[in-house]
């Protein structure tokens, strides 16, 4: 029998192993959940919030357990690992809200009187959606698109990396002490085969991948032919750009956390920044510090502020995008002696900043998903405007500024999914989030991302006297 291993990135050990699913099982759980489904889908909204809001509550019981998990599974610090169930809670108890609001987006669109008719129009749920997660932020990336998807009257099996399968478990578990009907909401543990199986055979009706840009193009053919919806948020180059009237102090700690939390390892984390040529040394000079102040060590000792990155390959692969840089007249501003755990072929990785960089260079171009950070000035808005554009990618872009009106005027001509003023690197549930070009198509969080969980009904009676 084939089996799962998650190695952890903390001392390369086996922390779980699991048997991959059989042919048999997969089926089972697909029959499962179609099942399922018809019955869920009669379920008032209100009582599928309430078994939201009941599992969110498990989760939060169990705060400092999954913290651990998560810090042995991928290796972010058990400090601030147990954030990712505070915004779960957060996520999935304001989805939960909205759907079950008296204008919310599954209730019933009604079109103005007309006389001897009645028309509305109705969201049905699209049957059973297959979700496929991440292991950067396991619960929160799950969380995204499990919540609305059964709060819309589908249900759910879950896919989870490789590397956090215990994050698929405790979601399953959370909701079926909550009382969750059996096989609205399963866990199937796949390689990557198997999971391109279910979607070209499978009796799913929709798929939510989180991944990469290699990974999307995959399930898109996948699903070629089939007529599935399919949500795709895929990878990153995220920019920001400090004006010339920012305040320096706020935009230097919020682009390095922006850039380095989670060892660079975010899907809308900062990885390249323009800066005003006015204010461009004296960034650098402070962002530098800063980086400095990291402890670069274990994850699970309190102490540690930058843990380690997923798996070395990782690792290397960021640091082959900082030395070719380097060799092309890029300078480096930190030394990597300073963290002492930094080594090749290891999965410890000091942070970088770069400058004297240029979109020639990888590090400016291709998504590094690690601790590092290029730095560029530039002369005004359009300069920035035009770097800021000039990629592949478009999830999220920031802009620090004192200037609202101009920050508009800005967004308005970023290609992005989601613009921030004085801020990066977060997800409001009440905003959609989506991408554009390579990091995706679809929607998730807010009202919006409903719509791609359901399909319109329109209802259209004549009345008779």
């Amino acid at each position: 029998m084939q089996r799962l291993q998650c190695i952890s990135p903390i001392d390369n050990s086996v922390y779980v192993e699991r048997p991959l699913a059989t042919e048999y099982e997969i089926q089972n759980a697909l029959s499962r959940a179609q099942g399922a489904q018809l019955s869920w889908r009669q379920v008032s909204i209100a009582e599928r919030a309430a078994l939201v809001r009941a599992a969110v509550k498990n989760l939060q019981q169990k705060k400092s357990e999954l913290a651990v998990e998560i810090c042995w599974q991928m290796g972010r610090p058990v400090a601030y690992a147990g954030g990712e169930i505070d915004g779960l809670a957060e996520r999935a108890l304001y989805m939960a809200d909205l759907a079950e609001s008296a204008h919310g987006p599954l209730n019933d669109i009604l079109l103005p009187e007309k006389a001897g008719f009645r028309r509305f129009i109705r969201r049905e749920p699209l049957g059973a959606a297959f979700v496929i997660a991440p292991w950067n932020y396991p619960y929160l990336t799950a969380i995204n698109a499990v919540v609305p998807a059964l709060l819309a009257g589908n249900s759910v099996i879950l896919k989870h990396s490789a590397q956090t399968p215990l994050c698929a478990e405790r979601l399953v578990e959370a909701f079926t002490e909550a009382g969750l009907p059996q096989g609205v909401f399963q866990y199937l543990h796949l390689d990557h085969r198997d999971a391109e199986q279910i979607v070209i055979n499978g009796s799913v009706q929709h798929v939510a991948f989180t991944g990469s840009v290699a990974g999307g193009a995959a399930m898109e053919s996948a699903a070629a032919g089939r007529f599935l919806s399919v949500g795709l948020e895929l990878g990153g180059k995220d920019p920001a750009y400090v004006r010339a009237d920012a305040d320096l102090e706020h935009a230097v700690a919020s682009v390095v956390d922006g850039a380095f939390f989670n060892s660079g390892q975010s899907c809308c984390g900062i990885e390249r920044l323009y800066v005003h040529h006015t204010l461009f040394d004296e960034f650098v000079l402070r962002a530098t510090a800063l980086i400095r102040n990291y402890r670069l060590g274990r994850p699970d000792d309190k102490g540690t502020t930058l843990g380690p990155m997923v798996r070395a390959t990782a690792a290397d692969f960021v640091r082959d995008q900082i030395d070719e840089a380097v060799a092309q007249g890029a300078r480096a501003h930190i030394d990597g002696g300073e963290f002492e755990l930094d080594q090749r072929g290891s999965a410890y990785m000091a942070p970088q900043l770069l400058t004297n960089v240029n979109h020639n260079m990888r590090v400016m171009s291709e998504e590094s998903f690690g601790p590092v950070l290029g730095v560029m000035p530039v002369a005004d808005d359009n300069e920035a405007l035009a770097l800021m554009n000039d990629s592949e990618y478009g999830l999220t872009a920031a802009i620090y500024s004192a200037d609202e009106d101009a920050a508009l005027a800005l967004g308005d001509g970023l290609q992005t999914g989601t613009v921030f003023l004085n801020r990066c690197d977060y997800l409001d549930p009440a905003l959609a989030w989506t991408g554009v070009k390579n990091s995706g198509r679809g929607c998730t969080l807010s009202g919006i991302g409903f719509e791609h969980l359901t399909r319109p009904k329109s209802f259209h009676f004549k009345l008779v006297p």
